[in-house]
């Protein structure tokens, strides 16, 4: 998957000035790529490969491998792996800054595989340092694919610069804040709206306040706002459902708002349209039923999600620049919420992208288990369900069910797929992994919320759990809840050296751990849900998405 490069803000300086505003913003953006990678970033000049920023006893890597790359990196403006060896690869990760190029890169090992060992001689040349130095710098490392670590990169690279477009469209509510117009009755209306910005503030919600409002200032018969599918340079345009809104005395339809918007190219002009009766008096005028009109695009950046209008003046006289130029700014506020909102669901894709990354990660560990994480997130959302815990309680508890196993990427394959029973130092590695799954979600602010599940599923009600031995109800309720679903799937479900239980069986030591090793509450909540979670045992593995309504509804007409 191509995607752009990160941009940060332009400086206007060369590489050779270097300022330190420019050191602090890649010193930033190293730490940030730390935080998704677990892994330190070098950063080059993007034309000569020349190493600009390095963090502290982080290896650069040898010069006349790496630097000749990071040419071809700007050109293709795409992540990629650069070198690869048996055991160790170099990802590098393109950065733009203005018209400054740079190249982000970072050694990782690579999973280990059957037919081949490490040689460490190579590892040491591709990392510039010594064998003794290569050994060590190995055996610390968490273990990537080169599948896992160009999906990482792609999905980061995407957060990334979507931050860096929230705080553009940040700044650009900020100007609009700061060119309010200097009457009472316009800054009322335009501070309105800004403090009615919010993500969960829907389209036709702010823009039924702004009519609302402006009907109170702009000396017009009747406002309206045509929602458009917006029109991006691009190519990559949302899909937007087309609905118009109207406030007073509103004579035209959606339909013949849009002849007006296509016969006088309005969305090509993307700028402000009045027209009084010089123009609406010509023979070729579409709408008679309009004397006066002043049209504004909604735009952000290259989008127009709409046109904002206000139709036929009170005193039938001519609108004016004033009545146009706050027109103009209701109808960038709007449009910069819309982008807002735009935003707020790739933002919610890249979630979803990082959840199927890592949820492909755990199959890929250990195939035996496949769908082992989705099933444990739908019993539970079943369980929290009967437990009366909110809509949004559950959208988080299905999150955190298919990443509660995420910290057993980093347990070695041969005690996680071994089909015997584990040696007391093998057990004592596989509960290893609620910790480190924790510390591979840390990073991501987007994923906070279920890291009490991640790290406490494994605790027990009578303290004899683990990591951290909790017990009864300073255990996080959603990891208690997890716990159950956990404990049935893993009782249920085949594994390598054993068939899953009987169904009298699995119920016989939830009876006889309710109330030491489950939360009594949430087993019997399992015994009230039997049918719904056997018939969820049945199902296919569900999409991963986070709304779970729809498949909760199903379940219920099932």
């Amino acid at each position: 998957m191509s995607v752009p490069p990160i941009s940060l803000p332009q400086t206007g300086n060369a590489v050779s000035t270097f300022v330190p505003a420019v050191r602090h913003r890649l010193k930033q953006m190293s730490s940030e790529l730390r935080s998704y990678f677990g892994a330190s970033f070098c950063m080059r000049d993007g034309h000569s490969g020349e190493v600009i920023l390095v963090s502290e006893g982080h290896c650069t890597g040898d010069d006349a491998i790496l630097a000749p790359v990071c040419s071809g990196i700007r050109r293709e403006a795409t992540p990629a792996i650069v070198v690869e060896e048996v055991g160790c690869a170099w990802l590098a990760i393109p950065l733009k800054d203005g018209s400054q190029d740079f190249v982000a890169m970072a050694p990782f090992r690579l999973q280990a595989t059957t037919s081949s060992s490490p040689n460490f001689t190579r590892i040491a040349h591709l990392l510039g340092t010594t064998t003794k130095d290569a050994k060590r710098w190995y055996h610390a490392q968490t273990e990537w694919t080169i599948t896992s670590l160009e999906r990482m990169a792609s999905v980061v690279i995407e957060k990334m610069a979507s931050d860096l477009e929230i705080g553009r469209l940040t700044e650009e509510i900020d100007k609009v804040s700061d060119s309010l117009s200097s009457t009472y009755e316009e800054i009322s209306l335009l501070y309105g709206l800004t403090q009615n910005l919010r993500i969960s503030s829907s389209d036709s919600q702010l823009g039924d306040l702004a009519l609302n409002w402006l009907l109170e200032v702009i000396p017009c018969r009747g406002l309206s706002i045509l929602y458009q599918q917006p029109k991006c340079h691009h190519g990559t345009s949302p899909t937007l459902e087309s609905s118009m809104l109207m406030a007073g005395e509103c004579p035209v339809d959606a339909r013949m708002l849009s002849k007006l918007v296509d016969q006088f190219h309005l969305n090509e002009k993307r700028s402000a349209f009045v027209a009084n009766q010089r123009i609406t008096e010509r023979a070729d005028w579409p709408l008679s039923e309009i004397r006066q009109v002043i049209a504004v695009p909604l735009v952000e950046s290259d989008n127009i999600f709409g046109w904002l209008f206000a139709i036929n003046h009170t005193e039938d006289k001519g609108f004016g620049t004033v009545e146009a130029s706050l027109l103009s700014s209701v109808g960038t506020i709007l449009g910069i919420h819309s982008g807002n909102i735009e935003l707020y669901r790739r933002q919610s894709e890249f979630v979803t992208s990082v959840v199927r990354a890592l949820t492909s990660a755990i199959d890929a560990k250990d195939p035996y288990t496949c769908g082992h994480s989705d099933r444990v997130a739908r019993l539970a959302v079943r369980l929290a369900q009967e437990l009366n815990l909110d809509t949004e309680t559950l959208n988080l508890l299905y999150m955190a069910g298919l990443l509660h196993d995420v910290g057993k990427i980093g347990i070695d394959d041969s005690v996680l797929r071994k089909p015997g029973r584990l040696t007391d130092e093998e057990y004592e590695h596989i509960k290893l992994h609620p910790e480190l799954g924790c510390n591979i979600l840390s990073g991501l602010k987007e994923l906070e919320d279920v890291l009490p599940v991640v790290l406490h599923h494994h605790e027990q009600w009578d303290g004899q759990g683990y990591p951290h031995r909790l017990s009864g109800e300073s255990i996080p309720l959603l990891a208690r809840i997890t716990a159950v679903a956990d404990a049935y799937d893993a009782m249920s479900s085949d594994r390598p050296y054993r068939k899953g239980m009987p169904i009298e069986k699995v119920n016989q030591i939830f009876l006889e751990g309710s109330g030491t090793q489950w939360d009594p509450d949430v087993v019997e909540a399992f015994f009230s849900a039997r049918e719904d979670i056997e018939l969820i045992m049945r199902e296919e593995r569900a999409g991963i998405g986070f709304d779970v309504n729809g498949w909760i509804k199903s379940l219920q007409e099932a």
